[in-house]
């Protein structure tokens, strides 16, 4: 569906640039920014509108995505590639600290290509580099999963873990609820409430249908 990424995109996404941009801002500070060191060489797998890699505090910060309108989004400090995550060994010539993956590993075609996918982050990762995934989890989100026409492999959090440490990564954090599903729900969308929701941690139980994994390559 690469031909219709970039409109497919456009007219889910781009009336909500602004506060989903907020949104991943507190999102960064309040919580991601502890798995990542401001000294590290990250890469963004699917970065979409850039609303991670821009707010996340790096020294050396990498967009990837197939959608050409990325450039246009990242901030002058990302460096943005164009490719499909089955070749991004030949085009990440520099060994990575983190690779970040968010609502990304559903959007590919095949396990087969998801496979493929695991093995080029093992090799553009350094040693103890870590993979960050944030994923809708069919488990809870059920069959909503599928009101996203690009919507393609069914993945849980238990199947994704099975592939990973079968290719070699540990485990080192893992959160089957945490995220509510989607931007698009009927939750506000205000930052100051998401980071009352970040540090409620119940309500991720309530609330959450995506999950948070962090694995590790040894």
């Amino acid at each position: 569906m690469e031909y219709t990424t970039a409109r497919l995109y456009r007219l889910r996404f781009e009336k909500d640039i602004k506060i989903r941009n907020e949104i991943w801002k507190v999102l960064c500070q309040d919580f991601f920014q502890k798995y990542i060191k401001t000294t590290d060489t990250i890469c963004d797998l699917g970065a979409g509108f850039c609303e991670f890699i821009n707010n996340i505090k790096a020294q050396n910060k990498i967009a990837i995505d197939v959608n050409p309108e990325s450039r246009k989004y990242a901030a002058s400090d990302v460096q943005v590639v164009a490719c499909k995550s089955v070749n991004l060994a030949q085009k990440i010539k520099d060994k990575l600290d983190v690779v970040f993956a968010s609502n990304f590993f559903e959007h590919l075609p095949t396990k087969e290509e998801l496979v493929i996918t695991v093995d080029e982050i093992r090799k553009v990762l350094k040693k103890r580099g870590r993979l960050i995934i944030l994923m809708p989890n069919i488990r809870y989100v059920g069959s909503a999963y599928w009101d996203f026409l690009d919507h393609q492999l069914p993945l849980s959090d238990k199947s994704m873990i099975e592939l990973l440490e079968l290719k070699g990564f540990r485990i080192i954090e893992k959160k089957s609820k945490f995220l509510p599903y989607s931007t698009k729900g009927n939750l506000p969308k205000i930052p100051i409430l998401v980071r009352f929701y970040l540090k409620l941690t119940p309500l991720h139980l309530i609330f959450g249908k995506q999950s948070l994994i962090v694995a590790q390559k040894d």
